[in-house]
Protein backbone atom coordinates (compact mmCIF):
# COMPACT_ATOMS: atom_id res chain seq x y z
CA UNK A 1 0.00 0.00 0.00
CA UNK A 2 0.83 3.32 -0.68
CA UNK A 3 2.21 6.22 1.63
CA UNK A 4 -0.37 8.54 1.69
CA UNK A 5 1.31 11.11 3.64
CA UNK A 6 4.03 11.27 0.93
CA UNK A 7 1.35 13.49 -1.00
CA UNK A 8 -0.61 15.09 1.41
CA UNK A 9 -0.32 18.79 0.66
CA UNK A 10 2.07 20.75 3.04
CA UNK A 11 1.28 22.46 5.53
CA UNK A 12 2.41 26.55 4.60
CA UNK A 13 4.91 27.68 6.79
CA UNK A 14 3.62 30.64 8.94
CA UNK A 15 4.09 34.10 7.32
CA UNK A 16 7.37 35.67 9.31
CA UNK A 17 7.04 39.74 9.34
CA UNK A 18 10.77 39.91 9.15
CA UNK A 19 10.40 38.07 5.36
CA UNK A 20 7.88 40.68 4.59
CA UNK A 21 10.73 43.20 4.86
CA UNK A 22 11.17 44.23 8.16
CA UNK A 23 13.65 43.11 10.29
CA UNK A 24 14.81 44.12 14.44
CA UNK A 25 17.34 46.97 15.07
CA UNK A 26 19.16 45.74 18.20
CA UNK A 27 21.05 47.62 20.72
CA UNK A 28 20.67 50.83 22.55
CA UNK A 29 22.51 53.00 20.30
CA UNK A 30 20.99 51.98 17.19
CA UNK A 31 17.63 51.63 18.87
CA UNK A 32 17.51 55.02 20.09
CA UNK A 33 18.65 56.62 16.36
CA UNK A 34 15.71 55.04 15.10
CA UNK A 35 13.45 56.01 17.19
CA UNK A 36 14.46 59.66 16.64
CA UNK A 37 14.34 58.99 12.67
CA UNK A 38 11.34 59.95 11.44
CA UNK A 39 11.43 58.93 8.39
CA UNK A 40 11.58 55.12 9.34
CA UNK A 41 8.58 53.04 9.67
CA UNK A 42 8.65 51.52 13.50
CA UNK A 43 6.12 49.35 14.71
CA UNK A 44 7.55 47.44 17.91
CA UNK A 45 10.05 47.55 20.48
CA UNK A 46 11.21 44.71 22.41
CA UNK A 47 12.88 45.79 25.50
CA UNK A 48 13.45 44.96 28.91
CA UNK A 49 12.33 47.42 31.82
CA UNK A 50 16.24 48.37 32.57
CA UNK A 51 16.80 48.78 28.58
CA UNK A 52 13.75 51.37 29.22
CA UNK A 53 15.08 52.86 31.76
CA UNK A 54 18.33 53.46 30.14
CA UNK A 55 16.26 54.62 26.68
CA UNK A 56 14.49 57.50 28.60
CA UNK A 57 17.67 58.68 30.49
CA UNK A 58 19.06 59.06 27.30
CA UNK A 59 16.13 61.20 26.16
CA UNK A 60 14.85 58.65 23.70
CA UNK A 61 11.35 59.35 22.60
CA UNK A 62 9.41 56.13 22.80
CA UNK A 63 6.18 56.66 20.41
CA UNK A 64 6.02 53.03 19.68
CA UNK A 65 4.29 49.59 21.16
CA UNK A 66 6.39 48.32 23.94
CA UNK A 67 6.62 44.32 24.66
CA UNK A 68 8.28 43.88 27.77
CA UNK A 69 10.77 40.68 27.56
CA UNK A 70 13.75 39.23 28.98
CA UNK A 71 17.11 39.08 27.93
CA UNK A 72 16.41 35.10 27.24
CA UNK A 73 13.24 35.62 25.08
CA UNK A 74 15.92 38.27 23.25
CA UNK A 75 18.11 35.97 23.13
CA UNK A 76 15.72 33.32 21.19
CA UNK A 77 14.60 36.44 19.07
CA UNK A 78 17.68 37.71 17.81
CA UNK A 79 20.31 34.59 18.05
CA UNK A 80 22.78 34.10 20.98
CA UNK A 81 25.50 36.02 19.10
CA UNK A 82 23.46 39.47 18.90
CA UNK A 83 24.13 42.13 21.76
CA UNK A 84 21.11 43.70 22.03
CA UNK A 85 21.95 45.08 25.65
CA UNK A 86 17.93 44.70 26.25
CA UNK A 87 16.75 46.28 23.30
CA UNK A 88 15.17 45.20 19.78
CA UNK A 89 13.14 47.60 17.68
CA UNK A 90 10.99 45.41 15.04
CA UNK A 91 10.88 48.05 11.97
CA UNK A 92 11.01 48.73 8.38
CA UNK A 93 14.52 49.56 6.23
CA UNK A 94 14.62 53.25 5.43
CA UNK A 95 13.81 53.70 1.89
CA UNK A 96 17.05 54.98 0.52
CA UNK A 97 17.42 58.55 -0.98
CA UNK A 98 17.66 59.11 -4.44
CA UNK A 99 20.91 60.90 -6.13
CA UNK A 100 19.33 63.99 -6.93
CA UNK A 101 19.87 66.55 -4.46
CA UNK A 102 23.76 66.23 -3.36
CA UNK A 103 24.57 69.54 -5.37
CA UNK A 104 25.05 70.59 -2.36
CA UNK A 105 27.27 67.75 -0.75
CA UNK A 106 30.88 68.53 -0.03
CA UNK A 107 31.81 64.67 1.30
CA UNK A 108 31.05 61.61 0.34
CA UNK A 109 32.03 58.01 0.67
CA UNK A 110 32.00 55.49 -2.40
CA UNK A 111 31.90 51.79 -2.23
CA UNK A 112 32.39 49.58 -4.37
CA UNK A 113 30.85 46.30 -3.88
CA UNK A 114 31.97 46.15 -0.06
CA UNK A 115 29.36 43.11 0.50
CA UNK A 116 29.89 42.45 4.30
CA UNK A 117 28.04 44.39 6.86
CA UNK A 118 29.64 44.68 9.35
CA UNK A 119 32.51 46.89 6.96
CA UNK A 120 29.41 48.79 5.62
CA UNK A 121 28.04 49.45 9.64
CA UNK A 122 31.67 50.48 10.35
CA UNK A 123 32.25 52.47 7.71
CA UNK A 124 28.49 54.48 7.90
CA UNK A 125 29.60 55.19 11.95
CA UNK A 126 33.28 56.61 10.49
CA UNK A 127 31.00 58.46 7.62
CA UNK A 128 28.94 59.59 10.41
CA UNK A 129 31.48 60.74 12.88
CA UNK A 130 33.63 62.86 10.48
CA UNK A 131 30.23 64.24 9.08
CA UNK A 132 30.20 63.26 5.59
CA UNK A 133 26.71 63.47 3.98
CA UNK A 134 26.41 60.20 2.12
CA UNK A 135 27.75 57.31 1.50
CA UNK A 136 27.22 55.82 -2.07
CA UNK A 137 26.75 52.08 -3.01
CA UNK A 138 25.52 49.97 -6.22
CA UNK A 139 21.97 48.66 -5.95
CA UNK A 140 23.51 44.89 -6.48
CA UNK A 141 26.72 43.63 -4.21
CA UNK A 142 25.82 45.60 -1.62
CA UNK A 143 23.94 44.56 1.85
CA UNK A 144 20.59 45.35 2.63
CA UNK A 145 19.53 46.87 6.00
CA UNK A 146 20.02 44.51 8.85
CA UNK A 147 20.08 44.31 12.50
CA UNK A 148 23.97 43.64 12.27
CA UNK A 149 24.22 46.42 9.97
CA UNK A 150 22.69 48.66 12.30
CA UNK A 151 24.73 46.96 15.24
CA UNK A 152 28.17 48.13 13.63
CA UNK A 153 26.69 51.52 12.52
CA UNK A 154 26.13 52.39 16.47
CA UNK A 155 23.12 54.45 15.10
CA UNK A 156 24.34 55.97 12.17
CA UNK A 157 22.25 53.86 9.82
CA UNK A 158 19.50 56.60 10.60
CA UNK A 159 22.18 59.73 10.85
CA UNK A 160 23.75 58.88 7.51
CA UNK A 161 21.62 58.43 4.46
CA UNK A 162 22.70 55.68 2.29
CA UNK A 163 22.37 55.92 -1.48
CA UNK A 164 22.18 53.48 -4.12
CA UNK A 165 22.49 54.13 -7.94
CA UNK A 166 21.89 51.22 -10.38
CA UNK A 167 25.54 52.16 -12.48
CA UNK A 168 28.38 53.16 -10.11
CA UNK A 169 30.12 54.38 -12.57
CA UNK A 170 27.49 56.44 -14.21
CA UNK A 171 27.42 58.32 -10.76
CA UNK A 172 30.99 58.81 -10.30
CA UNK A 173 30.74 60.51 -13.46
CA UNK A 174 27.88 62.89 -12.38
CA UNK A 175 29.68 63.58 -9.09
CA UNK A 176 32.34 64.83 -11.28
CA UNK A 177 30.38 66.81 -13.64
CA UNK A 178 29.00 68.46 -9.96
CA UNK A 179 32.79 69.64 -9.11
CA UNK A 180 33.86 66.67 -6.77
CA UNK A 181 37.22 65.25 -6.94
CA UNK A 182 37.25 61.57 -6.97
CA UNK A 183 39.74 59.67 -4.72
CA UNK A 184 40.16 55.98 -5.11
CA UNK A 185 42.00 54.27 -2.62
CA UNK A 186 44.86 51.44 -3.05
CA UNK A 187 47.35 50.10 -1.14
CA UNK A 188 50.04 49.73 -4.30
CA UNK A 189 48.98 53.05 -5.39
CA UNK A 190 51.88 55.02 -6.92
CA UNK A 191 50.89 58.50 -4.92
CA UNK A 192 50.36 58.82 -1.06
CA UNK A 193 47.02 60.22 0.53
CA UNK A 194 47.70 63.76 1.63
CA UNK A 195 46.08 65.21 4.30
CA UNK A 196 43.90 68.60 3.80
CA UNK A 197 42.53 67.91 0.76
CA UNK A 198 42.28 70.81 -2.27
CA UNK A 199 39.17 69.98 -3.49
CA UNK A 200 36.10 71.55 -1.88
CA UNK A 201 34.28 68.31 -2.92
CA UNK A 202 35.53 65.36 -2.22
CA UNK A 203 34.02 61.98 -2.79
CA UNK A 204 36.77 58.85 -1.18
CA UNK A 205 36.28 55.70 -3.02
CA UNK A 206 36.91 52.18 -1.73
CA UNK A 207 37.18 48.55 -2.89
CA UNK A 208 36.01 45.84 -1.49
CA UNK A 209 38.00 43.00 0.69
CA UNK A 210 40.89 40.98 -1.05
CA UNK A 211 39.55 42.33 -4.81
CA UNK A 212 39.83 46.29 -4.60
CA UNK A 213 38.37 49.07 -6.83
CA UNK A 214 36.98 47.34 -10.30
CA UNK A 215 38.96 48.33 -13.60
CA UNK A 216 36.31 50.75 -14.70
CA UNK A 217 35.77 52.07 -11.33
CA UNK A 218 39.48 52.82 -11.00
CA UNK A 219 39.66 54.91 -14.45
CA UNK A 220 37.33 57.22 -13.76
CA UNK A 221 38.91 58.07 -9.80
CA UNK A 222 40.62 61.41 -10.51
CA UNK A 223 43.35 60.27 -8.75
CA UNK A 224 44.31 57.28 -7.11
CA UNK A 225 46.06 56.91 -3.98
CA UNK A 226 47.62 54.57 -0.76
CA UNK A 227 47.55 55.89 2.95
CA UNK A 228 51.01 55.65 4.31
CA UNK A 229 52.01 52.97 6.04
CA UNK A 230 55.66 52.45 7.03
CA UNK A 231 55.26 48.97 8.99
CA UNK A 232 55.30 45.95 7.14
CA UNK A 233 51.40 45.25 6.92
CA UNK A 234 50.95 47.63 3.87
CA UNK A 235 46.78 47.47 3.79
CA UNK A 236 43.86 48.06 5.99
CA UNK A 237 40.55 46.22 6.58
CA UNK A 238 38.35 48.63 4.39
CA UNK A 239 36.31 50.02 7.46
CA UNK A 240 39.54 50.95 9.00
CA UNK A 241 41.28 52.27 5.93
CA UNK A 242 37.43 54.48 5.69
CA UNK A 243 38.48 55.84 8.82
CA UNK A 244 42.00 56.95 7.99
CA UNK A 245 40.95 58.24 5.04
CA UNK A 246 38.12 60.54 6.43
CA UNK A 247 40.50 61.62 8.98
CA UNK A 248 43.21 62.91 6.75
CA UNK A 249 40.93 64.30 4.01
CA UNK A 250 39.38 66.48 6.52
CA UNK A 251 42.48 67.70 8.10
CA UNK A 252 42.84 71.68 7.27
Amino acid sequence: MKDKSRFAPRRKPKRNPIDEGQFYIYGLHPVQAALANEGRVKHTLYATPNAIRRLEEEGAEINVKVKDVTPKRLDEMLGKDAVHQGAALHCKPIERQSFNGLEDAKLLLILDQVTDPHNVGAILRSACAFGADAVVTPARFTPQESGVLAKSASGALDWTPMIEVRNLGNAIQELKNMGFTCLGFDSEAPEELQAGGTSDKLAIVLGAEGKGLRQRTRELCDQMVRLDMPGPIKSLNVSNAAAIALFAATRK
